[in-house]
């Protein structure tokens, strides 16, 4: 049962691109403890209120939504309507989750991402997903330069070995990193990062 002092209203968590196309050999973790990791995540949202916004990448066959590279390449993941389309059943999504699509590898392309949480009042958004270099980073960073507060779920996130620390290391500045199972240990301080930015 979540404390009944720990308002969660302004912070929302962002699952991005928990699909199978994504899930690649020689991840960072193995693939059922990801599993693992993920619904504990979602079990700790949901037990403490955290909303849940979840981003899903979804492209036509026919290339009319394609990035210019892939049209390059001539391949794209998540084809819409198809297996690897379809999001892992531990990041399945409740009745009152949002999910929202996109064509990019920035969740904040699609504009009713921003309208989803200004209308939520969300100030701190917890990021996981895949990949943790790709979609998870420039998700993270557009979030951190339009004014939210931003930590990562480190074991709910994942991407080849290299790139996932790499990435994990390279930015505090754009986020704090935090598990799954430590985020009610972070309440004080995310909410003192908050009241120190609302006094900016």
């Amino acid at each position: 049962m979540p404390d009944e002092q720990r308002d969660w209203s302004v912070f929302a968590l962002l699952l991005i691109d928990v699909q199978h196309d994504f899930w690649k050999d020689g991840m960072s973790m193995p693939r059922e403890t990801y599993e693992s990791n993920v619904a504990r995540l979602l079990r700790v949202c949901r037990s403490e209120n955290i909303d849940i916004v979840h981003l899903r990448a979804s492209f036509k066959a026919d290339k009319s939504d394609w990035m210019l590279r892939y049209k390059y390449l001539d391949k794209i993941p998540c084809i819409e309507n198809t297996p690897g389309a379809e999001p892992f059943d531990c990041g399945a999504a409740q009745n009152s989750e949002p999910v929202l699509y996109k064509q990019s590898f920035d969740g904040f392309h699609n504009p009713e991402l921003e309208q989803v949480l200004r209308a939520g009042g969300k100030e701190f958004l917890l990021v996981a997903g895949l990949v943790t270099s790709v979609c998870v980073l420039l998700t993270a960073a557009t979030a951190a330069q339009r004014g939210y507060l931003v930590a990562a779920v480190e074991d709910c996130c994942a991407d080849q070995p290299g790139a996932h620390e790499h990435t994990l290391q390279r930015y505090p500045f754009v986020f704090d990193r935090v598990g799954s199972n430590a985020i009610p240990d972070h309440f004080a301080a995310w909410r003192e990062m908050l009241a120190a930015k609302a006094g900016q």
